[in-house]
């Protein structure tokens, strides 16, 4: 699934492709904020891990996969 970030007093979005159910993420944002955690920590299909710091959070916006929309060649 992707899950596209927003990050306060940038343009630019972070867009990762994230295993795992949408449910599962909404979960680690909301347990990263409950504990007052300095950043977020996702982690992308090829292993890499992106940290946000929490108080440069704008907002977090999660796409499940529609392949009635792919364009190109898949995977």
């Amino acid at each position: 699934m992707e899950v596209r970030i927003g990050v306060v007093y940038s343009p630019k979005e972070l867009i990762l492709e994230a295993d795992g159910s949408p449910e599962q993420v909404v979960l680690h944002v909301e347990k990263a904020l409950s504990e007052k955690a300095a950043l977020l920590w996702l982690h992308d299909e090829k292993g890499r891990r992106v940290g946000v710091p929490l108080d440069k959070l704008a907002y977090v916006e999660i796409a499940e996969e529609d392949d009635h929309r792919r364009v190109g060649f898949g995977r």
